[in-house]
C-alpha cells in the first residue's frame, strides 16, 4: 500500500475472497433525534414513546435507515475504506432495532472484479447475534493504480 492511501483503505489488489469487518455501536436516543434531525425522518413511532406503545412495535425503535448507515460506515472506514464508491445496496428489515440495542453492523467479500474495480459484499446488522438487516452492497474500491 503506498504511503499517501489513508489508513484503513484496503486496495482492490489487496481484497480477498471472505474477508470481513465490523463495527458496535449502541444506538442511542441522541442517535435516533439526531437521524430525524438530519433525514427529516420525525415518524412518532421514532420520537414520541406513547405513539410508539401503541404501533405493532409496542415501543420506539430506531430508523431502518440509521442502522443501515452503519453497515456504511464499515464499508467507507474499514472495507475497502476511504475512496470508496457505493454503487448499490439491497436492504432487508427483518426485526426493529430499539434504543438501547447494541448492533453489530457486518460485511463480507463475496464477489471481487478486479479489472473494474468492483466488489460485492454480503452485509448484515444483529443485535444479540439475531440478525435485524441483511442485504448485499456493490461498491468501487479504491486503486493503487489510481492514487
Amino acid at each position: 500500500m503506498l504511503d499517501n492511501m489513508p489508513r484503513g483503505t484496503i486496495c482492490i489488489e489487496d481484497i480477498e475472497m471472505g474477508m470481513t469487518r465490523h463495527l458496535r455501536k449502541e444506538v442511542t436516543d441522541r442517535d435516533i433525534e439526531l437521524f430525524a434531525e438530519v433525514s427529516t425522518d420525525r415518524n412518532p413511532v421514532h420520537l414520541d414513546d406513547d405513539y410508539a406503545q401503541d404501533t405493532i412495535f409496542e415501543g420506539r425503535i430506531a430508523h431502518g435507515m440509521l442502522t443501515a448507515g452503519l453497515i456504511s460506515a464499515v464499508i467507507g472506514e474499514q472495507l475497502p475504506g476511504h475512496g470508496t464508491v457505493y454503487l448499490g445496496q439491497s436492504l432487508k428489515f427483518l426485526a426493529p432495532v430499539r434504543p438501547g440495542d447494541v448492533v453489530h453492523a457486518e460485511v463480507k467479500v463475496v464477489d471481487i472484479d478486479i479489472a473494474k474495480r468492483r466488489v460485492t459484499l454480503e452485509t448484515h446488522c444483529a443485535v444479540d447475534g439475531k440478525k435485524v438487516l441483511i442485504g448485499e452492497a456493490k461498491v468501487l474500491a479504491p486503486s493503487r493504480k489510481f492514487d
